[in-house]
């Protein structure tokens, strides 16, 4: 899955990492596969020394962007922190200084490439060769040269200026002008992008329903997502195959794979039982209805129902008429933040990334109660494929 990445919170705060563990990839300090529930990513240290003694201070100060087997952390000062699987081996973590003086922007990154931004460039790095010494002679595999005045500061990497940058090759995709693109998030195989005036688009696989067209079509071209169309976006997240949204109000939507409960909306994995399966229907006119049958494929009565694809993007409830500000997809969970400051997950948790000190997956957004027991107010999340990271400020 593309790499999320996390913004940069207004004021400062603590960051807390939460799920699969198997190479220190999310809480180094813990020696543990999986980690139940949210844990501080406590900072041991100012020493940027690469390697792995107890000096290094590997929790990110600004950004976090997890893959699968290693995460990164982007400090303001244009620092850049791995730890989990690098430099050949797990528990280790890496330290790249600022170059030649200059100052990285940003990043993103994946199992096997970080790009970084900075003010004239785009670069990318083998992340495979970086070494625990932090030297990245020899990383840096692609270059795109930016001109200083094409810089547009309303935009958020990976766009970059005629189009953005992913970690697949061939790294650079143009976008057309005419699309105005202000915010982007990448999925595993689908793309969403907001535009300047909050209209929604999506490309990409369509296999799983996650382009909310209707349909299970691929889209080789950004197309408005008709069915939120008028309706101002305000956040937006893309996980594995599944898709996410909040309005301008605080409302939710959800639509593409549902297969552990990543959209909030009834799964048969967690019915225990033999359910039947919503499964979508395509009419001659190309959109979807959502029809009610069994494994025989025979429309039948009223009974429990699951869904399996999603293919329209759907309003999801939550208690209390709650707002959500921030939203992040992993490979098949999700997290959103309400304007409040409580973090609700739901979704796959195999190893714990939802945060609720178990292993057990969920259909229905559940609070995590560690922050509001902490008196923690969360600011921001981010999902990883197996598991999340947040940063909050406030507590005891």
């Amino acid at each position: 899955m593309a790499a999320t990445v996390a913004a940069a919170p207004s004021s400062p705060g603590r960051w807390f990492g939460f799920g699969y563990n198997r190479f220190g990839q999310t809480v180094p300090d813990v020696a543990a596969d999986r980690v139940l529930e949210p844990r501080h990513l406590a900072a041991r240290g100012s020493g940027p020394r690469p390697g792995h003694g107890p000096d290094i201070q590997p929790a990110p100060a600004c950004k976090v962007c997890p893959a699968w087997s290693h995460s990164a952390g982007w400090r303001g000062d244009g620092s850049i922190y791995f730890w989990g699987f690098v430099a050949d081996g797990p528990w280790h973590h890496i330290y790249i200084n600022n170059r030649d003086q200059q100052r990285c922007r940003d990043m993103l990154t994946s199992e096997k490439y970080l790009l970084t931004l900075w003010q004239d460039r785009v670069e990318c790095w083998d992340v495979p060769s970086l070494c625990p010494t932090g030297d990245t002679m020899g990383s840096v595999i692609w270059t795109k040269h930016l001109q200083e005045e094409e810089e547009n500061p309303n935009t958020a990497f990976p766009l970059i200026p005629g189009g953005y940058v992913t970690t697949t090759p061939p790294f650079y995709k143009p976008l057309s002008p005419r699309l105005q693109a202000r915010r982007l998030a990448l999925g595993g195989e689908h793309a969403l992008m907001l535009t300047f005036d909050w209209t929604l688009y999506s490309w990409g696989s369509g296999r799983h329903g996650q382009l909310g067209h209707g349909s299970v079509e691929d889209g080789a071209e950004p197309r408005v997502v008709e069915a939120l169309q008028g309706l101002a976006m305000a956040e937006i997240a893309a996980g594995t195959w599944h898709s996410i949204c909040t309005n301008a109000s605080g409302d939710v939507y959800v639509w593409g794979w549902n297969e552990s409960g990543q959209l909030g909306l009834p799964t048969k994995l967690q019915s225990g039982k033999e359910h039947q399966q919503l499964s979508l229907q395509i009419g001659p006119s190309g959109e979807g209805t959502p029809a009610l049958k069994d494994a025989g494929d025979g429309i039948i009565g009223n009974v429990n129902v699951f869904i399996s694809i999603q293919a329209f993007p759907a309003l999801l409830d939550f208690p209390g008429e709650l707002e959500m500000c921030k939203v992040s997809c992993g490979s098949r969970h999700t997290a959103a933040v309400t304007r409040c400051g409580k973090l609700y997950t739901w979704g796959w948790g195999n190893y714990g990334q939802l945060g609720h000190g178990q292993a057990d997956s969920s259909d229905v957004p559940r609070l995590v109660e560690y922050f509001t027991e902490n008196h923690l107010s969360v600011m921001d999340v981010v999902c990883g494929p197996w598991n999340t990271f947040v940063v909050a400020q406030g507590g005891i």
